[in-house]
C-alpha cells in the first residue's frame, strides 16, 4: 500500500513509519522540519498540501491511507492562567493542519478501494482539566472534524477514525525517567500496530480507546 504519515519525524511518526515499512508498504513521511528523511511540507500551507496530493497521485496513482500524527501540547496550572497564544498555536497544529490534509486528500481516499484515515486524540477531549482548556478544546475540535470527514467517506469503502490515548510513551522517555511507570500511557509501537490494524476493520467514525493500564 501507499500510506502517508503526517508528523513523521516525531517519536510516534517514526514508530508508524518503521512498522508500515517493515510490513512492505510504501510510506511517505512528511514533516515541517524535514528531519529524518521526511519530506519537508508545511501543512499550514494549504497550497503546499494540495500540491503534495497532486504529486502523490502523479507518482503512485493512488493513496491507501493517511496517519495524521501532527501534535503538540500547551497548558497552565489554572484556568485563569490560560494563555490564548497557546490556543492559537494548538489551533494551527491540531485543527488547521487536519483541515488542510483532509480537504486536499478526500478525493484520493474516496477513490481508494479501502482508504484509511486516522488521528490521535486524547482523553483530555472528554475530560479537560482547567489548565488544559486550550488543549482539550483543540483535541475535541479535531475529533469533531474527523468524525465529519468519516461521514463524508461513508459508503465509499474508505474510513476515518479517532485513536484515543491518555498520552504516548516511547523508549527514550523510559530511559530518561526509569523510575516512572507511565500509567495509562500508550506505547508508540502499540499505536503503530493499531494504525496498521485499521485495514482489518470496516469501522468508520469511531473512537478507539488505546489507553493502557
Amino acid at each position: 500500500m501507499i500510506i502517508l504519515v503526517a508528523g513523521a519525524a516525531g517519536p510516534a511518526g517514526q514508530a508508524v513509519v518503521r512498522r508500515l515499512t517493515d510490513k512492505g508498504h510504501t510510506v511517505i513521511g512528511v514533516d515541517k522540519s524535514g528531519a529524518g528523511g521526511t519530506l519537508a511540507v508545511d501543512l499550514l500551507d494549504f497550497e503546499a498540501v494540495k500540491g503534495l496530493a497532486r504529486a502523490i497521485e502523479a507518482e503512485h496513482g493512488h493513496l491507501d491511507g493517511i496517519a495524521h500524527l501532527v501534535g503538540g501540547w500547551r497548558g497552565s496550572k489554572t484556568f485563569a492562567e490560560t494563555r490564548l497564544e497557546d490556543w492559537d498555536l494548538l489551533h494551527d497544529l491540531l485543527i488547521r493542519t487536519l483541515q488542510h490534509v483532509t480537504l486536499a486528500f478526500e478525493p484520493l481516499l474516496k477513490a481508494a478501494e479501502r482508504g484509511r484515515f486516522a488521528i490521535v486524540s486524547a482523553k483530555a477531549a472528554e475530560h479537560p482539566t482547567q489548565g488544559g482548556a486550550a488543549y482539550g478544546t483543540a483535541k475535541a475540535a479535531s475529533e469533531a472534524w474527523t468524525l465529519a470527514f468519516a461521514d463524508a467517506l461513508e459508503g465509499t469503502g474508505a474510513t476515518a477514525n479517532v485513536l484515543v490515548v491518555k498520552a504516548l510513551v516511547n523508549e527514550a522517555m523510559r530511559t530518561a525517567s526509569p523510575e516512572r511507570r507511565f500509567p495509562g500511557f500508550t506505547d508508540v509501537d502499540d499505536l503503530a500496530a493499531a494504525i496498521e490494524g485499521l485495514w482489518d476493520t470496516d469501522a468508520n467514525g469511531t473512537r478507539i480507546d488505546l489507553t493502557r493500564e
